[in-house]
């Protein structure tokens, strides 16, 4: 990846301690993006999108994990127009973009071809998606992947805002990022020069 911009996205969707309930399926309610400059190393902005579900509800379950009511995402967009602002407001179709795992890229591809809006990242040759999860357990020598809490530990970063909020989760992940891109082991940045 050439030095610049970079995407970081965390979603949160629509679950269930159990089975969902019949007709309903996982959907996004909550698309966090932090923009960082993998140039500087800063991190430029940390924004909320919240989705109104359409075939689904958010359970008592799902509310004690993310914190995000029924009420709240009812006052979301939709997702097509969630994908829209993604694409005209963050150059999604434009920029390489990171999420923890590969669930994010998944979860959107998959609600994509359910509902038949265009995949707001763009053509993934041009502008690839890379699991961030993958880079720092590499990057760490780790047998296992860790999740984005334990992950911040091991690298000695505070936890900021709460976990499982996609926003505060895209912000903390961009932390991971440049943490990475510090030590010259995220894609394409290279070993830091010494001096």
């Amino acid at each position: 990846m050439a030095r610049g911009l970079l995407n970081v996205v965390d979603v949160e969707a629509t679950c269930w301690e159990g089975e969902p309930p019949a007709g309903s399926v996982s959907e996004i309610i909550e698309i966090g993006l932090t923009v960082i400059d993998t140039s500087t190393k800063t991190r430029l902005s940390r924004d909320s999108v919240l989705v109104r579900p359409q075939h689904s509800a958010v359970s008592g379950f799902c509310t004690e994990l993310t914190s995000l009511t029924q009420a709240e995402v009812d006052r979301g967009v939709t997702f097509a127009e969630a994908c829209r602002l993604l694409a005209e407001e963050f150059a999604t179709a434009r920029r390489p973009w990171a999420s923890w795992g590969g669930y994010d890229r998944r979860q959107f591809a998959r609600q994509c071809r359910a509902e038949g809006v265009p995949y707001p990242f763009g053509d993934p040759g041009a502008y690839p998606h890379t699991n961030a999860k993958a880079v720092f357990a590499a990057a760490y020598g780790l047998r296992r992947q860790p999740g984005m809490k334990q992950a911040l530990e091991i690298a000695g970063l505070p936890l900021d805002g709460r976990h499982h909020r996609g926003v505060d989760d895209a912000w903390n992940i961009a932390g991971l990022v440049l943490d990475l891109v510090g030590r010259g082991a995220w894609p394409g940045t290279g070993r830091p020069e010494a001096g």
